[in-house]
């Protein structure tokens, strides 16, 4: 995020952009839609994903958390990055590198290879997203800037919950692999806009002097210990395992040397003391629950209809879209809403929508289908931009000019941590009810039962012996555990959602009928 300079004259409104900054805008924008769009683009692939690399389910959602923890490292440092490297520089190089790493998801055969690159993936595609909004507040003369920023909202909302489709259709029509070979020529079109219609800046290396590599270092220790932890503490029996207990020291000492830096540096990597602002904390908390809401959803929908309704991934895709249709409708009419409509109706309408709508998935069975999510996920879509329209222009509003680009960076690493945390939570989460579920269902059936009896000895005559029948029964259990562990997480994300509404009464109100100001 970057706030729009100065006053503006008699003049001003009469400036227009030309063609080579409207190039630049196109150029930003198509990066912000390549990286957003590759934060969801397995989501509906990934049982057959899996399959081809030997991954499991659990490990599976590892090719989902990667990208974002390394996008919630480097959302913090691309305002810095931005400055010692220079824009233009700065856009070249992530964007070639991402090419380069969603080339080798493309070619991967082994679980690492593809953690490898989607790391990869994530920092760079994470300096792809801010960068678009600077090159908005900056090409663009302040009477043009609300198409940019129309346009860029629409792809930065849209990229999530598109990416399911478009990986699904690729997968059922051509193959997973091309889900990240489609980036090549897109990443070569982003390279060729950049040449052509960015300005190049001098880097200012003297910078690298000046950062935080205290918090820079314990942003990646700390974040990424913690997800390792989380993700693999379930399969690790917890403090039974030394590397849980290697990796939480090492988490530990993560968050330590953050700390540090937020009172050695000068200017610390990401400025902690802002959560100490009443509106900015509360925006913050809210942020991460919404987080784990959108990308939690557009997870666990896609597993369900695969794994349950036995839908293929580009059927599940559709289903997930569902909810951009509000969010693509609505974009046009936000910047009246932000003028207009009381920051605290808006969020707390957008908050229970979204209560509603993950509530209404808690009555899943094992004969749901995508029909049964068409209404949940459309209440899911204009929930999410009342809430997240709202919450972006209170954040920045919250602190000082100066500081507004610290608390992008804060407010955009909290929705991404939101993410990070709903996946690594699933899948610990999905272990332990599914176990439970499964456990609960094989007590209730007793061997002495004669109804069970009967039961087993008609599926027997049925499916041509008793091996058969205890195969079926098997699986039928695990389908209605599975079940029963969805509704569970949707009712998680409920719970989790109401228990943030008292925090909307920490806002202050918009001032009404201000333009918005620039946010990412």
């Amino acid at each position: 995020m970057s706030a729009p300079a100065g006053s503006a004259g008699s003049a001003q409104p009469e400036q227009k952009a030309d063609a080579a900054a409207w190039l630049a805008v196109v150029a930003g924008t198509l990066g912000a839609m390549m990286a957003t769009l590759d934060i969801s683009i397995v989501n509906s692939s990934l049982p057959t994903i899996q399959g081809e690399i030997g991954a499991s389910g659990t490990e599976g959602t590892w090719i989902a958390t990667a990208y974002l923890v390394a996008e919630i490292i480097i959302i913090p440092l691309s305002g810095w990055l931005e400055k010692v490297l220079g824009l233009r520089t700065l856009l070249l190089v992530a964007a070639g590198l991402f090419t380069i790493f969603s080339m080798l998801c493309g070619i991967s055969t082994t679980l690492p290879m593809m953690i490898v690159g989607r790391v990869g993936q994530g920092f760079t595609g994470g300096a792809l997203i801010p960068t678009a909004m600077t090159i908005i507040a900056t090409r663009l003369p302040r009477s043009q800037q609300p198409i940019g920023n129309t346009l860029f909202g629409m792809t930065a909302i849209l990229g999530p919950v598109a990416g399911p489709v478009l990986g699904g259709w690729l997968t059922e029509n051509v193959s997973w692999h091309y889900a990240f070979f489609i980036n090549l020529p897109v990443g070569a079109m982003l390279l060729t806009l950049l040449l052509v219609a960015m300005p190049h800046q001098k880097p200012n290396f003297g910078m690298l002097r000046e950062a935080d590599w205290l918090g820079i270092a314990g942003m990646a220790l700390g974040l990424g210990g913690l997800t390792v932890v989380l993700e693999e503490g379930e399969r690790e029996q917890w403090f039974s395992s030394s590397l849980i207990i290697w990796l939480t020291l090492v988490s530990m000492v993560g968050f330590a040397l953050v700390a540090a830096g937020q009172i050695l540096a000068k200017k610390p990597v990401i400025r902690l003391a802002l959560l100490r602002d009443r509106q900015f904390g509360s925006v913050v908390m809210m942020v991460v629950v919404i987080g784990m809401v959108i990308y939690g959803t557009s997870y666990v929908i896609p597993q369900f209809l695969v794994t349950i309704s036995g839908y293929n991934s580009l059927q599940s895709g559709w289903v997930v879209l569902l909810s951009g249709v509000p969010m693509l409708m609505m974009m046009p009419i936000t910047p009246l809403l932000l003028r207009h409509v009381d920051i605290r109706i808006s969020v707390i309408f957008g908050l229970v929508l979204l209560a509603v709508s993950a509530y209404m998935e808690t009555s899943i069975t094992v004969f749901s289908d995508g029909a049964d999510f068409v209404d949940s996920q459309l209440l899911r879509g204009v929930g999410t931009v009342c809430v997240m329209m709202f919450l972006n222009q209170a954040a920045i509003r919250s602190v000082p000019p100066q500081q507004a680009a610290d608390a992008a960076g804060l407010y955009n690493a909290a929705r991404n941590l939101g993410g990070s945390f709903a996946l690594a939570g699933i899948a610990v989460i999905q272990d332990q009810r599914l176990w439970l579920h499964s456990r609960r269902m094989e007590e209730s059936l007793h061997a002495n039962s004669a109804m069970v009896q009967d039961y087993m000895a008609g599926q027997a005559a049925r499916l041509g012996g008793e091996a058969a029948a205890f195969q079926s029964l098997g699986n039928t259990i695990q389908a209605q555990a599975l079940t029963m562990t969805y509704a569970d997480l949707f009712w998680i994300l409920t719970v989790g959602i109401v228990l943030m509404l008292p925090l909307v009464f920490f806002l202050r109100p918009l001032p009404m009928g201000a333009k918005p100001v620039q946010a990412h």
